[in-house]
């Protein structure tokens, strides 16, 4: 797939400071533009996909309970799920039991991740019920004493994700940052709200900036609501954060990665994507998921994609209905074929996410 060189995207984007290589610790990132962890969607074939495109500086896999790491229940096992390729890789994990927390992380040690990275920022009921992600954040004293033990553990960089606070009243993400360096941590990557806030409302670049500002040598990347070269390059100007992790703007567009390489570099995103290249990912990305999880169970987990996709190539109803009742390859030949009867009408609106609207969780957060 190559990108298109006859449409600029992203006019007004700010140009990108210019910066040493991103280390975490001893691991130095080819990139500083990092694939986030997006629970049901960055699983291999998806990694995958995307590495191919160019540009990805590291992946964080889907977030996974430490204890059940241990015990090998089918589901992590599958969530873990990897190959030589898919490297750089992080896999994150969260819990409260600071020995499974060590173990979990020495397990993935022997199992060969580029780096272990620790949940303080998942906002959802069920896991922070019962003191995992951001509710690490309210016990300041275990949390530190916690990730310190895990840094100990191992030998590969430990890194945390965590939010700004737990609410507009504590926002301890600087501090936890100070604290973190110096038992050790490898990086922090801050997303830019609070836990009551969850998704909603704007991402607090000043408070990303106040993270940076906290600490001395630790690399700090900025997470939330990055759908554009645009966004990235604010993200990077008004935080001075050394790398962003994008997470739902690579589902709408998964060639800003190497959109973003090719700014850093030239001062040019390079073109936008045609309707064919984004066709031709979608396969790509199929063939990809299939491979791993087999046609039946790949045909399931594909379906959850039909709305990212035709968001963007909006090929009308009737395909969108088929995609979501996907059941075998020869249904996806079908569908794949009439998505090419209709690239002509295509025009590309929204084609670098900026004008589609993305999906985020309703409600109180403790509905989640």
């Amino acid at each position: 797939m190559v990108l298109r060189t006859e449409r600029k995207t992203d006019h007004n984007a700010e140009t990108l400071p210019q910066q040493s290589p991103v280390c975490f610790g001893h691991l130095e990132l080819p990139t500083r533009f990092l694939l986030a962890p997006l629970a049901g969607y960055t699983n291999l074939g998806f990694r995958m996909a995307v590495r191919e495109l160019g540009g990805v500086g590291l992946a964080t896999t889907d977030l996974i309970n430490a204890r059940a790491l241990l015990q090998q229940s089918r589901k992590t096992c599958e969530l873990l799920h990897t190959c030589p390729g898919d490297r750089l890789l992080a896999v994150q994990i969260y819990g409260t039991v600071p020995e499974e927390m060590c173990a979990a992380a020495q397990w993935l040690e022997a199992y060969g991740v580029s780096a272990v990275d620790i949940n303080m920022g998942c906002p959802v009921h069920k896991v922070t019920r019962n003191g995992g992600g951001s509710a690490l954040m309210c016990d300041p004293g275990k949390t530190i004493a916690l990730v310190r033990r895990v840094v100990e553990a191992v030998r590969l960089p430990v890194t945390v994700k965590m939010r700004l606070g737990w609410d507009e009243t504590t926002l301890s993400a600087p501090f936890f940052a100070r604290e973190f360096e110096q038992a050790g941590i490898a990086a922090v990557t801050i997303h830019g709200r609070t836990r009551a806030q969850g998704f909603g409302g704007a991402v607090d670049l000043e408070g990303i900036h106040s993270v940076v500002a906290a600490v001395e040598a630790t690399p700090v990347i900025g997470n939330g609501d990055i759908r554009t070269i645009a966004d990235a390059a604010r993200m990077l100007v008004k935080t001075q954060c050394s790398a962003v992790a994008i997470g739902r703007g690579a589902l709408l567009n998964p060639w800003i990665f190497a959109q973003l390489g090719h700014w850093e570099q030239t001062g040019n995103p390079g073109m936008a994507t045609s309707y064919e290249d984004r066709v031709e990912f979608l396969e790509r990305h199929f063939q990809l998921l299939v491979a791993d999880r087999g046609e039946r169970l790949g045909c399931l987990l594909f379906r959850k994609w039909a709305n990212w996709y035709c968001r963007v190539l909006r090929p009308g109803r009737d395909i969108q209905q088929r995609f979501v009742r996907l059941a075998s390859l020869e249904d996806f030949r079908e569908i794949l074929s009439r998505l090419r009867e209709r690239a002509t009408p295509w025009t590309g609106q929204g084609m670098d996410g900026k004008e589609i609207g993305i999906a985020v969780p309703r409600g109180p957060v403790e509905r989640w």
